[in-house]
């Protein structure tokens, strides 16, 4: 799989949301767009996922346009959405009913991706029933039960609390890990950002648009540790920098 963004821009009316983004994630890659508010990070995503139409510029997977959306793209979102009457097994299976999947199938992939998600045992409960960081763990393993090419994630552990959230970061980190995913996760949290991807870019606002762009070179095999490691820390710090010197441009 691999996913091709080519020059894109996005126009509201006059407004100029996106100017000429480009970027590239190869198969298996985890790859972060980190910027604040103004910069279309969510707005990108909805493109890339087939939801909004861009003003001009390409979008591709595997060489085919993106033109609306497609089982090869699953998506996350901030907000748990998940259908409150289902329970967590239905919610996972309802993307491969839509699919028309064989009952068998759809019966052995939720049994499979609520195990992949640690949530064996609650496949029964409401999402009323589930915390948080368990609805966004329903949310994610129905993305996944559709076998999509590439991950889609806007700021989904937003709006968790920070022990909640660290806790996620690893819970993906180790799913990321186990199934070779190809990910893009969008988010305004510099460290969530180098914690979790191989590559990070930072979008400049008013109008979206990459001004920087590095390598995330850390050991990830503890992220506890990694968190206090000298090098991700000074990294921590450079990105924030570059944050902070953007924001006058938002007035």
């Amino acid at each position: 799989m691999e996913l091709i963004v080519k020059n894109l821009s996005k126009r509201f009316g006059e407004k100029l949301i996106l100017d000429r983004l480009s970027l590239s994630i190869e198969s298996g890659e985890f790859i972060s767009l980190v910027g604040s508010s103004g910069s279309g990070k969510s707005t990108i995503l909805r493109l890339i996922a087939g939801l909004e139409h861009p003003s001009s510029g390409i979008i591709s997977v595997d060489g085919t346009p993106v033109s609306g959306p497609g089982p090869d793209r699953g998506m996350v979102f901030q907000k748990y959405s998940l259908y409150p009457w289902l329970n967590a097994a239905a919610n996972v299976a309802f993307g491969m009913r839509l699919q028309r999947m064989k009952p068998t199938e759809i019966r052995e992939r939720t049994a499979y991706f609520l195990e992949v998600v640690g949530l064996s045992e609650a496949g029964n409960k409401l999402p009323r029933e589930l915390s948080g960081g368990m609805q966004q763990r329903v949310a994610i393993a129905r993305a996944l039960a559709t076998n999509p090419s590439i991950l889609l994630l806007d700021e989904p552990f937003g709006a968790l609390d920070l022990q909640i959230r660290e806790s996620m970061q690893d819970f993906l980190h180790k799913l990321w890990q186990r199934t070779g995913l190809t990910v893009l996760l969008i988010t305004h949290d510099v460290e969530e950002a180098l914690v979790l991807a191989q590559r990070v870019h930072v979008l400049a606002p008013n109008p979206g648009r990459i001004v920087r762009s590095l390598e995330v070179d850390l050991n990830k095999s503890d992220l506890d540790q990694l968190r206090l490691s000298s090098n991700f820390l000074a990294l921590r710090r450079s990105l924030s920098r570059t944050m902070r010197e953007l924001e006058p441009s938002l007035c």
